[in-house]
């Protein structure tokens, strides 16, 4: 049960942790335009990444892609007074876009958690009934 609840918490830390990047990236990349881009969707893969590579399951990086994807969808409103963190530029959707990629690959090719039978060195071994 101990293990459960410290699982939990480092979703809701990676959670956190994800909107953090989502607001830094959302700053970073419209301010130094290709390089900042580049940094802000490599924070967010790195942090996707990390957090799958921490927990060793799939949701270790959809919680921080969550936290990330809430964040930028509530930053890209407008509000009634016309102010917006997010311009129309091509810089605005690759960010968007490329974090949403870099969101669904690091969960999809993220350990499920489940650890192979013992005596098998990999996935050919389990096609192969070893």
């Amino acid at each position: 049960m101990r293990a459960r609840g410290a699982r939990i918490a480092a979703y809701a830390v990676l959670t956190v942790l994800g909107a953090l990047v989502a607001v830094a990236g959302a700053l970073v990349q419209a301010g130094w335009f290709p390089l900042g881009l580049l940094l802000a969707l490599g924070a967010a893969m790195a942090l996707f990444h990390g957090g799958a590579r921490l927990t060793g399951t799939k949701v270790g990086a959809a919680a921080p892609a969550g936290g990330w994807m809430l964040v930028v969808l509530l930053l890209t409103a407008s509000r009634p007074e016309g102010d917006f963190v997010f311009g129309t530029g091509l810089g605005s959707y690759v960010f968007l876009l490329g974090g949403t990629f870099a969101a669904v690959m690091c969960a999809t090719v993220a350990p499920s958690g489940h650890l192979p039978p013992a005596g098998t060195t990999g996935p050919a071994d389990l096609v192969k009934g070893r």
